[in-house]
């Protein structure tokens, strides 16, 4: 049971990073309103940047690619909150019962590493060369984020929780 605990409480944990994430940005809405912003536009990248033709600077559509993030970050949230009540009311169950709590991390892993992988690692930090900003790079932390989400969605995932269906 000790490893079933351990798995709802790791998902409760991304639950609530990814709310945490969510929140700051509704309520903290201009400070990272600016990161997109400045990454869009590629305002900070190499002098002479070549690749500057990608840059966006139309105001609507940086909201746009905001809250298409804050709904990634959100959606994130909820799917791991589903997933832990999942594996937590099924805590005592068969193998097979607590395995399909199991659909919503995995489903919850996806949007995360749509948002902070294929978001801020192929499109802000290769397309929009996010890469080359010292002041406006997400790549680290993003890095973190996906990696961190990842080693959750492979632990939750082995088939090291089973008890004994004596019942």
């Amino acid at each position: 049971m000790i490893v079933r605990y351990s798995k709802i409480i790791f998902c409760l944990c991304i639950a609530l990073f990814a709310f945490m994430v969510a929140f700051g940005n509704i309520t903290d809405y201009n400070s990272n309103f600016e990161f997109v912003k400045h990454v869009l536009s590629m305002d900070t990248t190499f002098e002479g940047n070549v690749l500057m033709y990608r840059s966006i600077t139309n105001p609507t559509l940086w909201t746009v690619g905001y809250w298409g993030i804050i709904f990634g970050e959100a959606l994130t949230s909820l799917l791991f909150f589903i997933a832990t009540w999942q594996l937590f009311r099924h805590r005592n169950a068969s193998t097979k019962v607590f395995s399909k709590g199991k659909n919503y991390v995995v489903l919850g892993a996806t949007v995360a590493f749509l948002v902070w992988y294929l978001g801020f690692m192929v499109i802000g930090g290769e397309w929009f060369a996010m890469w080359q900003s010292k002041i406006w790079n997400g790549q680290q932390a993003a890095y973190r984020f996906y990696t961190s989400i990842l080693l959750v969605l492979i632990y939750v995932m082995q088939s090291n929780d089973s008890i004994e269906e004596s019942q």
